[in-house]
């Protein structure tokens, strides 16, 4: 990540505007390198240490969004008074069970348990080894 002043013709057309920040973002995706470039535009008044910091604390909370929209439709859910807090609940224990089981991927997760009830109690006898999603296949 990378920030800069604005120049004075980008001031100009966005009044206020004082940082142009750069992120990249890199990984793998179905087995494919990727790299892609996100560009913003800022009218806080700051550091660029700080800025860079508020950007990536914004996009570590969006990830976490992200999987928990597209892996458990969360925005799709309808329930409305305690139900939807004590819901929310509970799908984050599920997440993150997933995560202390060894799962990378919360899909490949959620497939391993779906059809197999039994393979959420076997976590707690999981060994310490990283491959722990190997036991979920023994007999």
């Amino acid at each position: 990540m990378r920030a800069k002043k604005a120049p004075a013709h980008i001031r100009e057309s966005w009044v206020g505007t004082s940082w142009i920040v750069e992120m990249t973002a890199t990984g793998t995706r179905d087995g494919r390198l990727f790299q892609a470039t996100h560009l913003f535009l800022t009218s806080l008044r700051t550091t660029p240490e700080a800025l860079l910091k508020l950007v990536r604390d914004r996009w570590s909370i969006e990830c976490w969004h992200w999987i928990r929209d597209s892996q458990i439709h969360e925005d799709t859910h309808r329930y409305r008074g305690n139900g939807a807090g004590a819901l929310a609940s509970l799908r984050s224990a599920a997440l993150h069970l997933l995560r202390l089981a060894g799962f990378q991927s919360i899909r490949v997760g959620m497939q391993a348990v779906m059809h197999d009830i039994t393979a959420c109690w076997r976590w707690r006898c999981v060994s310490q080894s990283p491959r722990r999603a190997e036991t979920f296949n023994q007999p």
